[in-house]
């Protein structure tokens, strides 16, 4: 399965982030992607106030104009941090998409775990403006198991031993994390999750510093194998990186270090 990632600038112009969403997309086709992972807050990055205005149903506009491009250019499509309506109207989801290339939105997971910060620089309340999700999805992608999280989810390893125990032979992260935190834990946390669970890990990022935000993101988009050997690193700044994933070696490292049938702990608590 050939995967691209795509690294984004996002801001709080809607308009202009579908633009890039889609020329991120037309080129990951143009190099034979079957599926494109976007990275946290691809269609707004913006402040909570504008997010929770801005929020819409999965009918709505937005998720119709992603499903027009899943279509058109015949991709598996993923991208999260999308503001979903929710019944609580001052704390929309942070919601992770799955379109096929039909153009159906066919999965969806809201996220879990909730991002809250206190640093002299930079201060963030997720969970003062977000509904958090309950449960975790595995999708099919061309009849791959793929685990679908956000973002802060990473730092939470038992929610990826339940999406591989439900058989997820991908994990994807669509991420938009900060550069202190970043720069310390982004690639160990995401070679951790790959090595532990034997998977490839899909972390889409947005990059740099966003228009109409204080927030500074760390780009990195990366592609870990089973072995948790990075195959693609983006750095910094916008851009599309595609990689092929091989199941075959997959399974070989399955076989040979055959650790998640060895696995005996559960929490009976």
């Amino acid at each position: 399965m050939r995967v691209a990632l795509v690294q984004l600038r996002s801001s709080a112009d809607a308009a202009a982030n579908l633009a890039a969403i889609e020329a991120g997309i037309a080129e990951a086709a143009a190099q034979g992607a079957r599926l494109v992972a976007l990275p946290e807050n691809a269609t707004l990055l913006a402040p909570a106030p504008l997010k929770r205005a801005s929020a819409e149903r999965l009918d709505g506009p937005t998720c119709q104009r992603l499903g027009v491009l899943a279509r058109r250019y015949q991709v598996w499509l993923n991208l999260a941090g999308f503001p979903e309506r929710t019944d609580d109207p001052t704390r929309p989801a942070n919601t992770s998409l799955l379109f096929a290339p039909d153009g159906l939105l066919v999965a969806t997971y809201r996220k879990i775990h909730l991002f809250d910060l206190d640093l002299p620089e930079l201060s963030l309340r997720e969970s003062a403006s977000t509904t958090p999700g309950d449960r975790v999805t595995v999708h099919p992608v061309d009849g791959i198991p793929v685990g679908l999280a956000i973002c802060y989810d990473l730092r939470f390893p038992e929610m990826f031993r339940a999406l591989v125990t439900r058989g997820a032979r991908v994990l994807l992260i669509p991420s938009a994390f900060t550069v202190p935190t970043g720069k310390a834990h982004w690639e160990v946390l995401l070679r951790a999750r790959a090595i532990e669970n034997q998977c490839f890990v899909i972390a889409a990022a947005q990059s740099g510093s966003h228009p109409g935000s204080d927030r500074v993101s760390y780009g990195h988009g990366l592609a870990v194998d089973p072995w948790g050997r990075v195959l693609v690193d983006q750095g910094e700044g916008e851009g599309v990186a595609v990689v092929d994933l091989d199941f075959a070696e997959q399974a070989r490292v399955r076989r040979g270090l055959p650790a998640l049938a060895h696995a005996r702990y559960s929490d009976r608590s």
